[in-house]
């Protein structure tokens, strides 16, 4: 008898993950938040040791005809980081394996470890170790990263409370239209290699495709003005996804407002340029890691004139209903489409 096969596509990343997840049960009290955050938390005595992983694979989530060798290491870093800050953390310490094919010479091997070491100093994290292997392919980057927060201060997905007000920094966009730009280069310049690439105009996009950051900056300045959110992701798979999964796990519903949403003015004529809504962008675009987080309305005043946080909308008790009122007023669906990896 011929066995039942299941596509991967069938259940995307998310369907894939859920089920690898319901099928392990935790046995250490140690381990306090498995599978299902931005990090796994683990009761180190006084504190919390935060664990993430991420693996970037050449061809799937960067093609090095358009991104730098130093720019790769140091986003590499950053997108790990990133999951870190999420979890309302501080990185202390990364771990490298690495996959490179004999297309690879010593100087490239250089030339991604100058951007590592970059971003390590940029975010106070040590490189501790690692391993290396030949790659038959492609180049292959897994980072694990290693962080702390106080266990008062640890912020997970699902603590969010009916009519708590949903916050997102900086904007929202720029990284998905920076990739197609270059994606657009890239096709031109195949065509005629006499072609110089024309990025000057789209260089904040651009930027934020090949060397993001994750917001560190705000998890600091959060500590200084003693708030602790309610829940928090990272921006990686578009606004839509990451409401959902605050939605989800924190059992709330989402009400956000289109007129909120932070759209950079470059992304903003960019969109319309690839005759795509600007909105649609925001809410499904991802590689943004910005940080979304809901908080006590009671913090509001004390984040009201940040000129880097946005107030998007609010959370509400039916956890069935996740809405944007658009500009005209009307009330539409959230609809998260993200990144399908399969």
């Amino acid at each position: 008898m011929e066995q039942k096969r299941t596509e991967l596509s069938q259940l995307g990343e998310f369907g894939l993950i859920e089920r690898i997840k319901n099928n392990f049960s935790l046995q250490n009290p140690t381990s306090l938040k498995g599978i299902g955050d931005d990090a796994a938390v683990i009761n180190a005595g006084t504190e919390n040791l935060l664990v993430s992983t991420d693996m970037l694979l050449e061809g799937i989530h960067f093609d090095l005809s358009y991104m730098p060798l130093q720019h790769l290491g140091y986003k590499a870093v950053a997108v790990n980081v990133s999951d870190i800050a999420a979890m309302n953390g501080k990185p202390e310490q990364i771990v490298i394996s690495l996959g490179l094919s004999n297309r690879f010479s010593l100087e490239a091997v250089d030339a991604l470890y100058e951007g590592i070491k970059t971003a390590c100093k940029n975010y106070g994290v040590d490189l501790v170790g690692g391993d290396t292997t030949s790659s038959p392919t492609g180049l292959v980057i897994s980072i694990t990263v290693m962080g702390r927060a106080a266990k008062d201060k640890t912020v997970l997905r699902g603590g969010a409370k009916a009519n708590d007000i949903i916050c997102v920094t900086g904007d929202l966009g720029a990284a998905f239209l920076g990739l197609q730009v270059l994606e657009r280069e890239k096709e031109v310049f195949k065509s005629n290699p006499k072609m110089q690439p024309d990025l000057e105009k789209y260089e904040y996009l651009v930027g934020r495709q090949l060397k993001p950051e994750a917001r560190m900056d705000i998890v600091h300045e959060l500590a200084e003005k003693n708030i602790v959110p309610t829940s928090m992701i990272d921006v990686s798979d578009g606004l839509a996804s990451e409401l959902f999964h605050l939605g989800k796990n924190s059992n709330v519903g989402i009400k956000i407002f289109e007129d909120k949403i932070p759209i950079d003015s470059q992304t903003y004529d960019t969109a319309i340029e690839f005759k795509i809504d600007p909105t649609t962008t925001a809410l499904n675009g991802g590689e943004d890691y910005e940080l979304l987080f809901t908080i006590n309305p009671t913090d509001f005043e004390k984040l009201k004139n940040h000129p880097d946080i946005h107030f998007i909308g609010h959370t509400h008790d039916n956890a069935k209903q996740n809405v944007m009122i658009s500009k005209q007023g009307t009330v539409v669906p959230l609809q998260a489409q993200g990144w399908k990896h399969f």
